[in-house]
């Protein structure tokens, strides 16, 4: 089974690339963020004309995340769990049945938080407070689940061309970093650094300043893996090329392969 995510920047900008690579990886379930679009208004055909089942968490010209399965969706929820006042469309969670059993998996768009100094870099550290619990409640399910979409977090200096320019970056701050790995140490495995130690392994580039062609990237989009979903995972990868294709996203997909 593959399960994927990408940011793609926008569905209406998108539906070409995004059905292109449908067509090309034919992944199990595919996590989008960054949908851009209201439920209602969000194009389920072409999507359901290729066998998907559509689970959408919209909002008008910002944000957004979906659900694409080709197999049955259940148990969807919708919204991060703890501000009920969050009205930012950046969480959505559901679950497949395979051979192995349930297979459930969270689907975010992390806050972005810049400008530092402004309100949003306190909302991102506050978002990703929410996301540590309800991570926690999921591993006390112990159950195979993966938590994957755009974090808007640079790990670590490996996993940016230029580390030193993303030094007053919210994405690379002490306190984001921190946190990410206040997540993974709750139990979970790092899919693609449980696959590969390389460096220059991107899944962001820019559009200004030829930062795909200078391959000046950044690692944001990541999988994390509970340990019984760990113990499926039979290999992963990252379709850099898609960055390549007219009319791309920014981001790439981020995939994980498990033995389900």
């Amino acid at each position: 089974m593959r399960i994927a995510t990408w940011n793609i920047n926008g569905v209406k900008a998108r539906i070409d690339t995004v059905l292109e690579w449908l067509k090309e990886t034919s992944p199990d379930v595919a996590c989008l963020q960054e949908i851009k679009s209201v439920d209602e208004n969000f194009q389920r055909q072409p999507f359901e004309d290729l066998g998907y089942n559509v689970e959408t968490h919209g909002q008008k010209g910002f944000n957004g995340v979906a659900l694409l399965s080709k197999l049955p969706l259940e148990d969807v929820e919708r919204r991060l769990p703890g501000d009920d006042g969050d009205e930012q469309a950046r969480f959505i969670e559901g679950a497949v049945s395979s051979d192995k059993g349930v297979i459930r998996f969270g689907c975010l768009y992390l806050p972005n938080g810049n400008p530092l100094g402004s309100e949003k870099f306190p909302y991102k550290l506050a978002w990703m407070d929410r996301l540590i619990p309800h991570a926690e409640r999921r591993l006390r399910e112990e159950n195979a689940y993966l938590l994957l979409g755009d974090y808007n977090v640079i790990p670590d200096p490996i996993d940016a061309k230029n580390a030193k320019n993303w030094l007053d970056d919210a994405l690379f701050q002490p306190e984001s970093r921190q946190r990410f790995r206040a997540l993974t140490n709750l139990g979970f495995t790092e899919a693609v650094r449980a696959c590969t130690e390389a460096a220059e392994t991107y899944t962001f580039w820019d559009y200004q300043a030829g930062a795909w062609q200078k391959n000046n990237g950044i690692r944001i989009d990541h999988i994390l893996l509970s340990p019984q979903a760990t113990d499926l995972i039979s290999g992963c990868g990252i379709d850099k090329h898609v960055r390549g294709w007219e009319k791309p996203s920014d981001h790439v997909p981020v995939w994980v392969e498990l033995a389900a």
